[in-house]
């Protein structure tokens, strides 16, 4: 799972924190899924002793589907590996940038490299 979420971190731009409002990225190991979910709402879970937050997040599938999901900080923020039942899962909010903010990319994109290749589609960093 460490693996996978590195992965993850090189290919996906993340914010350090998660609030309401912010897409973010959730993994589950088993089955291997990985969806957007729109935070509506982190509140304190009042029921338990330490800190605990309820963090309520619509699913972007289809049909959307609501999901509260009791956390802890480092967990909701992708500090750390947290898991249900056994099965591991990490989340973590997107940082979108307009194309305005976003750095330049320094890949210069190769035509006669890409008419060789079998497929057009390539990543740009």
């Amino acid at each position: 799972m460490e693996n996978l979420v590195a992965e993850l971190k090189k290919r996906v731009l993340f914010k350090d924190t998660t609030e309401g409002g912010d897409i973010v990225l959730f993994f589950s190991k088993d089955p291997q899924t990985l969806v957007y979910a729109m935070v509506t709402s982190i509140e304190p879970d009042k029921t338990r002793k330490e800190a605990w937050w309820n963090v309520t997040m619509q699913v972007l599938a289809v049909p959307p589907r609501e999901v509260v999901w009791t956390l802890r900080e480092p967990q909701f923020t992708g500090q750390e590996i947290f898991s249900f039942g056994g099965i591991e899962h990490f989340m973590k909010a997107v940082c979108f940038e307009s194309a305005s903010t976003a750095p330049a990319s320094t890949e210069v994109y190769d035509d006669e490299k890409a008419k060789k290749s079998k497929t057009r589609l390539h990543i740009v960093k």
